[in-house]
């Protein structure tokens, strides 16, 4: 990428966007061909120069899902720099820029909810609905990562959203996603039990999770939760976890 291209998307110079265009007329496609390529995009995402950055989205929507060098989009970047208007601004142009895996496959909206932005992971879901069924390399959901991070307003606002969701197949996604497990077999309430972490407990316990599923080492959540608790019987039906988790 040129240096005055470059410019251009650090300081949101329109103008001096097309002045490179008419200088090179097919830059913007040799970028493009590169793959895991720092693109103008990148440069103006990171910048928070909103009207830049949806300018060159029009221009080239397929920037929208370009890894640069260390795996993240342009959406990441802005993310990671707080320029929230800029991130909704994009998403209103391209609404599946919140499933675009990263390194390691973390999404958009994972990062959201392990940051504990309740506001954008509401406005994230409401604008793609699909993406909360989006995983990461290690299998974990939003909702995985959100326990696993102590996150458990983001959690609440997950949930809710699952629980009166209107959507097409909301109600088989949210059985599904409650009930998924990650590499290790853990659901939710797995790595809840695991954290000791009687809030996330209580509120999953009223949810429609599966209080008996086996994780790899054969151990369901109710099986955690005696663990943890030695004083208390071994659970193995609904009053006992609830017991269990309000100590």
């Amino acid at each position: 990428m040129s240096e005055s291209l470059t410019a251009a998307a650090q300081a949101g110079d329109i103008s001096q966007l097309y002045t490179s265009i008419q200088e090179d007329p097919y830059i913007l496609e040799r970028i493009d061909d590169i793959p895991f390529f720092e693109t103008p995009l990148h440069v103006a995402a990171s910048a928070g120069q909103t009207r830049f950055a949806a300018e060159i989205m029009r221009l080239k929507p397929s920037f929208g899902r370009k890894l640069n060098p260390n795996g993240f989009s342009h959406i990441h970047l802005a993310l990671q720099n707080q320029h929230n208007r800029l991130v909704l601004r994009l998403v209103e142009i391209q609404k599946d820029l919140v499933r675009v895996q990263g390194r390691e496959g973390i999404t958009p909206l994972h990062f959201v909810a392990q940051n504990g932005d309740t506001d954008l992971l509401a406005q994230f879901l409401s604008a793609c609905p699909e993406s909360v069924e989006d995983v990461t390399f290690r299998g974990e959901t939003c909702l995985h990562i959100a326990v696993k991070s102590n996150q458990f307003d983001s959690l609440k606002v997950m949930t809710q959203w699952l629980r009166w969701s209107c959507h097409k197949g909301a109600s088989y996604r949210q059985k599904s996603t409650l009930n998924w497990k990650d590499d290790e077999g853990n659901t939710i309430l797995h790595i809840a039990a695991l954290n000791n972490d009687k809030q996330a407990i209580k509120l999953l316990i009223d949810r429609d999770v599966d209080l008996n599923a086996k994780n790899l080492e054969g151990s369901t959540p109710l099986d955690i939760l005696a663990q943890n608790q030695p004083q208390m019987p071994q659970a193995d039906n609904y009053r006992d976890v609830r017991d269990i988790s309000s100590i």
